[in-house]
């Protein structure tokens, strides 16, 4: 097995891109393999400039903090020529030479969706992305995002929810939490998935990081499911990696009024394939599973309660309007409101607003 800080004395060395420390694993298989290569050996593989780089290097202080990061996190650096590197993501064009991980990329991992939306997403898009995320772990597939505010947060949730497994993918080092109120978000998501990044750590989440970012998440799923989308966004970019990868693309159709949807339902328009439940993506992809029967907490409401629940959607309503709407007092309306949310059907949000729920 490799030695940790190996790698982390190879990633201090100046002028070590991807490119280069593919070919150093390509030809020497190990970091510590690389230290002790003749300086011949190495020239020949990445040129006399590097070669003395490499030779000259000497371990300071600032690495050995870093080692102590790394068992302090449990952090592992899995090259590509690993077993423990998923084997599907060696298989996309530019793949990561190597990945931080927190957590466990497991061989069940292949069977994954991601899932994808603005960081800005409406109550709309946050209940489609936490219902199909648990639908999907559900069904046993892990769910891929990128742990960003909105649907990915959302997406990382319903799959917890569900005690599926998740995986995220950042846009900085594993030992930054981004966006820092997701941090007991990361944890779960350490101890019940993984979060990986092939950016070193320390790397802090600059924004040119995602792009690249990006292609990880299209090249760890089967299919994208993009549910919230600006016209020109991360999501896209995504997206146009994941048709590089000769991927699945759906689309969950949005309101048209909505700058959010935008860039959904202009996907949809351009060939993806429009979706309105996870039945229908696993269809799509013939994968099996036996669905847990769900209860129907509709079946033994009043009818006064179904009257309520059938004026909502999933989108705020304020308690004003549904008074009006239904010609009720405020008060009556809003006891029955929070009787059908203590039974799992309605939620109530700031500002006396209320939704329904896609349990």
């Amino acid at each position: 097995m490799y030695d940790a800080f190996d790698f982390i004395d190879l990633l201090s060395i100046d002028k070590i891109t991807d490119h280069i420390l593919y070919l150093l694993l390509k030809c020497f298989k190990t970091p510590a393999a690389i230290g002790t290569a003749p300086a011949h050996s190495l020239a020949e593989v990445v040129g006399q400039d590097i070669a003395h780089r490499i030779l000259v290097y000497k371990r300071g202080e600032k690495t050995k903090r870093k080692y102590d990061l790394f068992r302090k996190l449990n952090i592992k650096v899995i090259s590509y020529n690993f077993p423990e590197y998923p084997v599907w993501l060696r298989n996309i064009v530019h793949f990561p030479p190597i990945l931080f991980v927190r957590g466990l990329i497991k061989p069940e991992d292949e069977i994954s969706v991601g899932v994808i939306g603005t960081r800005g997403a409406t109550v709309y898009g946050k209940s489609i992305a936490e219902h199909f995320a648990q639908d999907l772990a559900r069904a046993g597939v892990t769910v891929i995002s990128g742990m960003a505010r909105g649907v990915d947060t959302m997406a990382h949730k319903g799959a917890l929810k569900q005690k599926g497994r998740t995986i995220a993918v950042l846009g900085c080092g594993v030992d930054i939490c981004y966006p820092p109120e997701n941090r007991k978000l990361m944890e779960e998501i350490v101890n019940n998935g993984a979060v990986i990044s092939e950016f070193n750590i320390g790397t802090p989440p600059f924004a040119h990081n995602f792009p690249k970012r990006n292609r990880i998440v299209a090249g760890l799923s089967k299919a994208i499911i993009a549910i919230e989308a600006k016209e020109k966004s991360g999501v896209m970019n995504t997206v146009n990696w994941a048709l590089d990868q000769n991927k699945d693309v759906f689309a969950v159709p949005g309101n048209i009024y909505s700058k959010a949807s935008a860039g959904t339902n202009r996907l949809i328009k351009d060939g993806a394939i429009p979706i309105t439940s996870v039945d229908e993506i696993l269809q799509t992809l013939n994968i099996q599973f036996a669905r847990q029967e769900k209860v129907d907490k509709k079946a033994m409401l009043t009818t006064t309660e179904i009257g309520i629940w059938n004026s909502l959607s999933l989108e705020p309503t304020y308690l004003d309007v549904l008074s009006e709407t239904l010609e009720q007092p405020t008060s009556s309306i809003l006891n029955t409101l929070l009787g059908l949310e203590i039974k799992g059907l309605v939620r109530q949000l700031p500002g006396m607003m209320f939704v329904k729920t896609l349990e």
